[in-house]
């Protein structure tokens, strides 16, 4: 077989299809480095069958593909075809129908490369092959690249044994033999696993003789079972016969009992009816009685209680009234030995002012008494007018102890009122039921209305506690709501700084600056104060509002008290620094009291986001 043409369409350099042929004689190719003679080389080593991208010069086999340059646009394929001439029919048997062989490989990106042979499909195997049955290949010594002469030359005994046997055209065969050595090793791989096979197959078919001898036995035991439970079931068969014919019996004598009973209870029912018809009458009557002895019994349980209340309220009254007297005549007390004093107090001033005239050499000494006489006089004179401001408060609750006395003492006098027209009325009542001879029916509803009365007295006592309990946590809730209140602002401040540190500014031209601060666990608010709006500015000095990289300062103001720097808790762009180490992190309560000792340019911060700025 001969070469006639190598046609090529987007492998690598030649983007447009081309044609080389291949005319009898020798055939070269001159041109400038760059121009594409290699390309064509490894054109025919690549339709031969290469599987390495690596001897194609590239990264990957997809870069066999034209790239594209600035003028013009990437290829998604690339296509090569070698054309053969087979006149005198030395192809193969399988392709020496045809007197021209058109051998060609297609790649798409990412999809893989596909052969043909005279527009069928083939193999890269079969393509391989049919070039080593020709005694050529992808890899034979007859392509000659740069720098095979001085390798052919230095190679080892195994390569040049290789160019021999191309040489003397059996590499085919050696190909051949590999590929049946290999399938004889799979065939071989393949027999010793069906012998494993087999003894796994002989062991389960022992199991399962073991299981059918076994199964065997079951049935025959399983026979005998049943026999012995039909003989079983058969006896217990007789034995119910038995029992039922004695059950028939019984049932008999059963029934004719019945039928008494049914008699009888026949004319039970009948003075049921008769009785029946009285007991409306009865229980109206009842109903009456009860109801009117329910209603004396409730008036007269409540007048007893609020008499009960009233004189605890009277006695409780009595208590304070003597105590507000007693507290009066204390302070009236203290009142008057508060005026003993200032009058003492003003003579001895007059005998000091006496003395002071006198004697000139005391003065210094006079001042001093005098100063501190006029201070304990400052001082009596706030008790007095404590002592008043006390004893009108004493008059006041007095003159309203009275006034709840006086009205307690007419509520007492319209309740014994009440009391004894209800006692009337109870009599009355009474006369008009006339005969005692359902005592001991009223007798019984009178407990049993005592008994409801006190079940709704414990009932009431349990809701008075059960109001007092809800109070009392009404008051604790309140109070946990408000703590829970002021740590929700506190965290809405958190949230928001941590909400501006978190904002993403991918989409942005400027990236703010909050994206490279790490900030310590609990020092987000103290940031957030600390600088505002200005945390969203951009480290990039292109943009409108940004932060420039200033050197540190040569001698930075100390910060106040035991205020420790920001930066301490901060990682932050070099930036930040200046500003950063003007500020202070305190407490709430140390921020009021250092806010005066601020230099120009220095602020604190507490944790909570509180902010101090020295103007």
């Amino acid at each position: 077989m001969k070469f006639t043409r190598l046609r090529l369409s987007g492998f690598k350099s030649f983007v447009e299809p081309t044609d080389l042929l291949i005319e009898p004689g020798l055939t070269g190719v001159v041109g400038p480095n760059g121009c594409g003679k290699s390309n064509l080389l490894e054109a025919l080593r690549w339709v031969m069958g290469e599987s390495s991208y690596k001897s194609m010069r590239g990264s990957g086999m997809d870069d066999v593909i034209f790239s594209g340059t600035t003028q013009r646009p990437s290829r998604n394929m690339a296509e090569v075809m070698v054309t053969m001439s087979n006149d005198d029919r030395t192809a193969p048997p399988q392709y020496n129908d045809s007197e021209v062989l058109e051998i060609s490989r297609r790649i798409e990106r990412e999809a893989g490369s596909a052969y043909r042979i005279n527009g069928k499909d083939m193999r890269a195997r079969d393509v391989q092959l049919l070039f080593a049955d020709v005694s050529t290949g992808a890899r034979s010594p007859a392509l000659v690249r740069q720098g095979q002469i001085a390798e052919i030359i230095n190679a080892k005994p195994q390569a040049r044994r290789l160019i021999l046997e191309e040489a003397a055209g059996i590499t085919g065969l050696h190909t051949r033999r590999h590929e049946a050595e290999l399938k004889l090793k799979a065939a071989e791989t393949n027999l010793t696993r069906l012998e494993d096979v087999t003894s796994q197959l002989e062991t389960q078919l022992n199991s399962l003789k073991r299981q059918a001898r076994q199964a065997q036995k079951y049935k025959q035991i399983s026979a005998e079972i049943r026999k012995l439970e039909a003989a079983g079931l058969y006896v217990a068969w007789k034995e119910a016969a038995e029992h039922a014919t004695r059950d028939a019996q019984a049932l008999d004598e059963v029934t004719r009992l019945l039928a008494e009973h049914i008699r009888s209870s026949s004319e039970k029912l009948r003075e049921r009816d008769v009785l029946g018809e009285k007991l409306p009458a009865l229980r109206e009557q009842e109903t009456i009685r009860a109801a009117v002895l329910q209603r004396v019994a409730l008036e007269r349980n409540s007048l007893d209680e609020e008499e009960r209340r009233v004189e605890v309220r009277r006695k409780e009254l009595d208590q304070r009234l003597v105590q507000a007297v007693a507290d009066l005549s204390r302070e009236q007390d203290t009142l008057g030995d508060t005026d003993g004093v200032i009058a003492k107090l003003l003579e001895e001033e007059g005998v000091l002012k006496a003395a002071l005239g006198n004697h000139g050499e005391l003065r210094a000494e006079a001042a001093l008494a005098l100063q501190q006489v006029a201070s304990a006089l400052a001082e009596a004179q706030e008790q007095a007018d404590a002592a008043n401001a006390q004893l009108m408060e004493l008059t006041a609750k007095r003159n309203a102890m009275g006034r709840a006395i006086d009205e307690q003492k007419e509520r007492i006098a319209r309740f014994d009122r009440e009391a004894a027209e209800t006692s009337a009325k109870r009599n009355a009542l009474l006369a008009q039921m006339g005969s005692t001879g359902d005592g001991p029916t009223l007798g019984a509803a009178v407990e049993a209305a005592q008994a409801v009365l006190a079940s709704n007295e414990t009932a009431a006592t349990h809701l008075e506690v059960a109001v007092r309990v809800a109070r009392q946590l009404e008051t604790d809730t309140r109070a946990l709501h408000d703590d829970a209140r002021r740590k929700a602002e506190r965290l809405q401040t958190e949230v928001r700084t941590l909400t501006n540190l978190l904002k993403a500014g991918g989409d942005d031209l400027w990236p703010a600056l909050v994206d490279q601060i790490t900030v310590d666990r609990g020092f987000e608010a103290a940031l957030g104060a600390a600088l505002g709006d200005d945390i969203d500015a951009s480290s990039d000095e292109s943009a409108p509002a940004h932060w420039r990289g200033l050197p540190p300062l040569d001698a930075a103001a100390t910060l106040p008290g035991d205020a420790q720097p920001l930066s301490g808790f901060v990682k932050a762009p070099q930036a930040l620094a200046r500003v950063l180490s003007h500020i202070g992190v305190v407490s709430q309560s140390l921020g009021k009291a250092l806010q005066a000792q601020l230099l120009p340019g220095q602020r604190l911060v507490s944790r909570e986001g509180d902010v101090w700025r020295w103007d």
